[in-house]
């Protein structure tokens, strides 16, 4: 039997990660200042809790409104995806948020209810990208690049709301 905790290795702590959200929301809020609101969409359950992360720190230095929506998709069957609560995106600027990129795959099919609606920008952020893109998706805020083997996955440990550990196993 393989002691799990044995072979995964730290590759964010809590205070890196508290930084690296801190940076992400700065380049958001830098290249949204002119905006009076934007939409930051996570992908549950951890593009989620991202977004409520980097909602507090742009709350704390942004003057725009910010707004958070979850876009529950399920990765089996992709193409049904739904924004909870229900939001019009026309002429907004979209954040879609979530923990790890790895394909692209899953930001590519969150994205689909914003392109039904005619949002001023829609942009992405992910705390960690794996860079084994598939799928056409450029990640625009990166807290962390990681080249990893196909093989290595990357566990996002999450403690009373916020994301805590990130692991490479």
């Amino acid at each position: 039997m393989y002691n799990i905790a044995a072979m995964q290795t730290i590759i964010l702590d809590e205070e890196k990660i508290r930084w690296k959200v801190r940076r992400m929301a700065y380049e958001i809020y830098e290249r949204n200042s002119d905006k009076s609101e934007i939409i930051l969409a996570g992908i549950p359950d951890r593009g989620t809790v991202l977004a409520g992360m980097l909602a507090a720190v742009l709350q704390e230095i942004a003057g725009f409104r910010i707004r958070t929506v979850a876009l529950e998709l399920d990765k089996d069957r992709p193409l049904d995806v739904k924004v909870v609560p229900a939001t019009d995106f026309d002429g907004t600027a979209v954040v879609v948020v979530d923990d790890v990129a790895n394909s692209g795959r899953t930001l590519l099919y969150a994205m689909k209810p914003l392109l039904e609606k005619l949002p001023e920008k829609i942009q992405t952020a992910v705390l960690v990208d794996r860079m084994h893109k598939s799928f056409p998706v450029l990640v625009d805020y990166i807290g962390y690049s990681l080249s990893t083997t196909l093989q290595e996955h990357i566990s996002v440990d999450i403690r009373d709301g916020c994301i805590r550990t990130v692991y490479l196993a």
